[in-house]
């Protein structure tokens, strides 16, 4: 009898897993979990504060930008998958040591900062919700987020990172509950308007710089590495030159459900705070706590709590993979062994890295720095550092000795470049911006 009721536990199992939801978990990878980390806290701040102040005429920014995110990620996942290596042990092995170093002090920087306002914005979160001492809620996260990426079997992690993408569903709640004007929002969102004075701009900028961060492109090339290394089957495309059909057309599909899930998310957020705090005649907007405060006397309590339960869902998507990415760019540059599916023995500096990451997130809260200026500046190193990050991977990905026979030519290779550029423009507008 008991062989009987282990054979029918397995038909049942296997018939889960073969449900429509499972098969999608499994078929996801680096490209959506990427989308959904692009949306954290600090993007949430933004993407508010855009929404508050100009309401829905800066919607059209999330289509333009959609297929700039799509073509420059979808270059990153091929440098790794083709490879087998990440930005960074590509920059090590085929440019000037100082150029690698100073990309990867850029990143490493920006995402420490980038990490400790996230943190900041979820402890906030949390006393929004319940109550109860910031300060103590920092360290939790902060603790939990290094445990959960050290400690967890990889196969295990990037399961709940996946199920953690479905937090922010909770701003497509919001939307709903805000009773938007969808005429009004969808005018916004498909007919470019233009406003000819320095905040749109700087709003523009901020949209920008949120949405295109380098982060992003080390993280989903080095998880392409990743998943090629637990797949015992997979090499890298140079010397699987086979695989390379299949594999190209998984992280087409992956970054492009990837980069739109995080472009409709972004587009949720400014049409709720557009119908609600804009209309409402708040136009100032300084963290996605800001933004969650300033809903609830306009949409209600309800409004308040989901949107607060959304900022900490994302943070514990990002959280993890900002501290991830600095680890895997500064361990690639010195050659170390690296990787979430090694044990931390066998990986000690990469796992070290990674956790001081984290840590000095967490030291900048207790430090006298505003969280706001924090973000500001994050956003800065964060548009600095693309520029180069991506003129470096533009250039690497022409190149038959990083390649192989898979250098990215057509229309993608022009869309990267026009990602480059529009990247370099906005940063020169910044620039312009401070000086006059």
């Amino acid at each position: 009898m008991g062989d009987i009721g282990a054979e029918v536990r397995e038909k049942q199992t296997i018939g889960l897993a073969r449900g429509p939801f499972q098969r999608f978990l499994r078929t996801i990878g680096p490209g959506v979990i990427t989308g959904a980390a692009d949306d954290d806290p600090s993007g949430i701040g933004t993407y508010s504060q855009a929404g508050a102040q100009l309401g829905f005429n800066i919607g059209w920014t999330m289509i333009f930008t959609f297929p700039l995110m799509a073509g420059i990620q979808e270059i990153a996942a091929r440098i790794g998958r083709t490879t087998g290596r990440g930005i960074s042990g590509n920059l090590s092995r085929h440019y000037p040591a100082e150029l690698m170093y100073f990309v990867v002090a850029l990143l490493f920087g920006a995402n420490v900062i980038n990490i400790g306002a996230d943190l900041s914005a979820m402890a906030e979160a949390l006393r929004l919700l319940v109550g109860g001492p910031g300060s103590l809620y920092v360290v939790g996260f902060g603790l939990a987020s290094i445990a959960a990426i050290v400690f967890v079997d990889y196969s295990r992690y990037v399961t709940v990172l996946k199920w953690t993408t479905l937090s922010l569903f909770a701003y497509v709640v919001a939307a709903f509950m805000a009773h938007i004007p969808w005429g009004e929002a969808l005018k916004g969102i498909f007919i470019p308007h233009v406003e000819w004075n320095g905040s749109f701009f700087t709003t523009v900028l901020a949209v920008l710089g949120t949405t295109i961060s380098p982060y992003l492109f080390f993280w989903q090339s080095s998880q392409e590495v990743e998943e090629e290394k637990v797949d015992p089957k997979a090499k890298p495309l140079k010397w699987a030159p086979w695989q390379a059909s299949g594999a190209f057309q998984r992280i087409r599909a992956d970054t492009l459900v990837g980069m739109a899930f995080s472009n409709l998310i972004a587009i949720a957020i400014i049409v709720t705070t557009a119908a609600t705090l804009h209309k409402a005649g708040v136009t100032e907007i300084n963290s996605s706590t800001d933004a969650a405060k300033a809903l609830e006397p306009v949409a209600g309590k309800f409004a308040l709590m989901v949107f607060a339960t959304g900022i900490i869902g994302t943070g514990l998507l990002a959280v993890p993979i900002l501290a991830g990415s600095a680890a895997f760019a500064v361990g690639e540059a010195c050659r170390w062994p690296v990787g979430l599916e090694r044990q931390p023995k066998e990986a000690m500096a990469f796992y070290t890295t990674l956790a001081a990451a984290a840590m000095l997130g967490m030291a900048i809260i207790f430090m006298s720095i505003d969280p706001i200026r924090a973000l500001y500046w994050s956003a800065v190193t964060n548009g600095i550092c693309a520029v180069p990050v991506m003129v470096v991977m533009m250039q690497m990905t022409g190149r038959s000795e990083v390649m192989g026979e898979f250098p990215v030519q057509g229309w993608l290779r022009a869309l990267g470049w026009l990602a480059t550029s529009t990247m370099v423009l906005s940063v020169v507008g910044l620039a312009l911006q401070w000086i006059v």
